[in-house]
């Protein structure tokens, strides 16, 4: 069992910066790929970012590709998304995801987060 909590969600301006967290305690962390995703009110949930076991590969959705950015520590257990210039259409929930193999379908991923709310104004 993996489990997942995100946080660094908020309200921000568009134009802003945020950096959300996802910290996993459970089975062997670095093991795992690990994905973003976020769901907007009244949309279905969406791909956002991948990033492999040790971190050297990485791979976007088309809609955030250059303003998103995937990383993780393994010592910490921690993924992060970095996100510039923010825009409303940004809005979501973001979830983190842990799978043994991961891609940007939501049934790679075995072991999801209760997600973080992002919330951009204009």
């Amino acid at each position: 069992q993996v489990q997942l909590v995100e946080s660094g969600g908020g309200l921000v301006q568009a134009g802003g910066s945020l950096r959300l967290s996802c910290a996993a305690s459970g089975r062997t962390f670095s093991s795992y790929v690990m994905g973003w995703f976020r769901q907007a009110p009244g949309k279905e949930r969406e791909y956002v970012a991948t990033i492999t076991w040790s971190g050297d590969n990485t791979y976007y959705a088309d809609s955030v590709k250059g303003r998103f950015t995937i990383s993780r520590d393994n010592a910490k257990n921690t993924v992060y998304l970095q996100i510039y210039s923010l825009k409303p259409e940004d809005t979501a929930v973001y979830y983190c995801a842990a799978g043994e193999y991961g891609s940007t379908s939501e049934g790679s991923y075995h072991y999801w987060g209760q997600g973080t709310q992002v919330t951009v104004s204009s």
